[in-house]
């Protein structure tokens, strides 16, 4: 066998490969520039499939989030999910406003959010607070809707879909909450310029197997209104609920208490602060409606934001198979000559007075002041020469009442004498009496009757002050509102039924009405003898002077300052008059004479006087027989 010999090529060989083996591994090892590019290549492609795994994560579950969103809506709302899906399902609101009235109407709820009068300030002029009727929440309107899945939604819960448009220079909003594509609730807002009243309607379509129409759709509106004025007492007075049912009438909510009340009929709703209101009109009267009122001013001596809490609450109905009404919203000042102009009724809002106080208001006194005030000399001259056109007017009464108390005084101390001789005899001291006023030519109801004629004026002027709109933030003299009170000192403690401030005008009109009441009482007591069984007036009249000046000062304290103004003025006009009545026309010595003339007369009669004489004589037999 032959043995095997070392192969000294192979070897060669074998470390000939390896070394180029060793030398190919070597030279293709990366350089550290290359080890640092492809680090950086591998963390780039890295954080590109995280991104995608962040961006796909969200997505899924916004997905899945949504869907959920849309079974649970759908689960609430039913077919009416359809409007929770749009884009407009947000909180926001449409802006519309002419050069009298700034509106925001809401997508949740379509209903107006914000209700500003332009060109008015809050309770003081240039305070840079605007007047505004709705803000942050204070009001809502709401339809309540029954569904044929047995559902109750509120439209007030629910969003509307907003669509702005114009109608030659009208402002068109519509507000649609939909059930579909074509199914829908639909508010449609009309504002035109320089109206505070814009048309309204409300309407469905589509709604027939959605709304179940075998029920009415319910109605509530409600409204806490602001105060705007500067005497929190005063304007609470005047803020009250109102409405026009059955044909024209008219009726209010008491607003000196919580008071509820229902109409049937009702073509208007007004819920009326002092010096603005908001009105809903419908052209298709409501067959029923109740409203409440509740007084939120709880004490007057802290400041408060809302005066009154109004709600009215409406079944709209729904007749084959959908809902039509079409409306009218006003916002904006409560100015007779404003509301008047609309045709509507509206003018009984203002609390002018009922049968001849209104009257008297509507057609002497509001156009008589307007025509003074348009001349330009200032409202508060303009109260003056108002009150002096009154005064004169009243005249004649005032000459009456006079010429009455002068005689019956010129016939006291002959009545006195009757009074002595029959005091045993009330019947015939009676008779005797009213015999020598016959002879006299005295009607003693003479007197009563001018006072009583007056008293129409003096209410309807009562009325007429707190009612006029362009007395508000007028200033006149030291009074910088005739609207409100005139205030020049501010107490630093509250009395009660007078406030913590002290008014000028009221100070002054109850020291006219002192130093009046001084001049009169005397001729008063002279010419009214006190009568046996009867009370003596001339001790009541001497605390009457001092009571009633003192009663016009607590009462007219918080009072409109052009009110007071016009009393005091009217004092002082009817004390000049009556100064020259008593001192140049009326002579008490003309007067004995004509007295003393008529009695040597003979006296026809009347067939009223001839019946009281018989009636008074069988009074008197038949107490002579007893």
């Amino acid at each position: 066998m032959e043995e095997k010999k070392f192969d000294f090529k192979s070897i060669i060989g074998f470390v000939l490969i390896s070394g180029i083996l060793m030398w190919m591994m070597y030279s293709n090892q990366p350089t550290p520039e290359e080890l640092k590019e492809k680090e950086k290549q591998e963390q780039v492609k890295k954080e590109q499939e995280e991104e995608q795994d962040v961006v796909a994560s969200p997505a899924t579950a916004s997905i899945e989030s949504d869907s959920i969103s849309k079974e649970k809506a759908k689960a609430a709302l039913g077919t009416f999910a359809y409007s929770a899906t749009l884009p407009t399902a947000k909180e926001d609101f449409t802006e519309i406003k002419n050069d009298v009235l700034s509106l925001k109407i809401a997508n949740k709820g379509g209903y107006i959010v914000d209700a500003t009068v332009l060109g008015y300030d809050k309770f003081t002029k240039n305070s840079n607070q605007p007047v505004k009727i709705i803000k942050d929440n204070n009001a809502k309107f709401d339809l309540a809707l029954n569904t044929t899945d047995n559902r109750l939604l509120h439209t007030s819960d629910l969003f509307f879909e907003p669509k702005e448009s114009k109608e030659g220079e009208n402002q068109v909003v519509t507000m649609q909450l939909k059930a579909g594509p074509t199914q829908f609730l639909e508010y449609r807002y009309v504002l035109k310029p320089g109206e505070y009243m814009l048309d309204f309607s409300i309407r469905s379509q589509g709604l027939e197997n959605v709304i179940n129409t075998t029920k009415p759709v319910d109605l509530e509106w409600q409204l806490k209104t602001y105060r705007n004025e500067k005497s929190i007492s005063y304007e609470n007075r005047y803020t009250e609920l109102v409405f026009e049912y059955e044909g024209g009438k008219d009726d209010y909510l008491n607003a000196a208490r919580d008071s509820e009340d229902t109409a049937e009929e009702v073509t208007y709703i007004a819920f009326k602060q002092h010096m603005f209101t908001s009105i809903l009109l419908t052209d298709t009267p409501f067959k029923s409606a109740k409203f409440v009122s509740d007084n939120l001013v709880d004490d007057e001596e802290k400041d408060t934001i809302f005066t009154k809490n109004f709600i009215a609450q409406v079944p709209l109905e729904v007749k084959n198979g959908a809902i039509n009404y079409n409306m009218n919203w006003y916002y904006g000042p409560a100015k007779y000559q404003i509301l008047n102009d609309y045709d509507r009724n509206l003018d009984e809002i203002m609390p002018l007075g009922w049968g001849i106080f209104g009257w008297i208001n509507r057609y002497i006194f509001i156009p008589v002041f307007g025509l003074i005030s348009s001349i330009g000399i200032g409202y508060g001259f303009a109260i003056i020469i108002f009150t002096i056109l009154v005064r004169i007017a009243m005249s004649p009464v005032t000459y009456k009442s006079y010429v009455s108390q002068a005689k019956m005084k010129v016939l006291r101390p002959e009545i006195a004498e009757l009074n002595e001789k029959y005091k045993d005899n009330a019947m015939k001291k009676q008779q005797e009496t009213m015999k020598l006023y016959s002879k006299a030519g005295v009607n003693p109801m003479a007197g009563c009757l001018p006072a009583l004629m007056q008293m129409p004026v003096f209410y309807a002027l009562f009325q007429f002050f707190p009612s006029m709109f362009d007395l508000r933030q007028k200033s006149f003299l030291w009074a910088n509102d005739l609207s409100s009170y005139d205030s020049i000192y501010e107490l630093p403690f509250h009395i009660p039924l007078y406030g913590s401030h002290v008014s000028l005008f009221p100070i002054l009109a109850s020291i006219a009405i002192f130093f009046y009441m001084r001049m009169t009482t005397g001729d008063q007591q002279m010419s009214a003898p006190t009568q046996e069984g009867m009370p003596d007036m001339s001790k009541i009249m001497k605390i009457m002077i001092y009571i009633s000046p003192l009663m016009m000062l607590f009462f007219f304290n918080n009072y409109a300052s052009g009110l007071s103004l016009y009393y005091f003025i009217s004092n002082l006009i009817t004390i000049g008059i009556m100064l020259v009545i008593k001192n140049y026309i009326v002579k008490e010595d003309k007067i004995h004479a004509q007295i003393q003339e008529n009695k040597s007369k003979p006296k026809t009669e009347s067939k009223f006087q001839r019946k009281m004489r018989e009636m008074m004589e069988q009074a008197e037999a038949q107490k002579k027989n007893k």
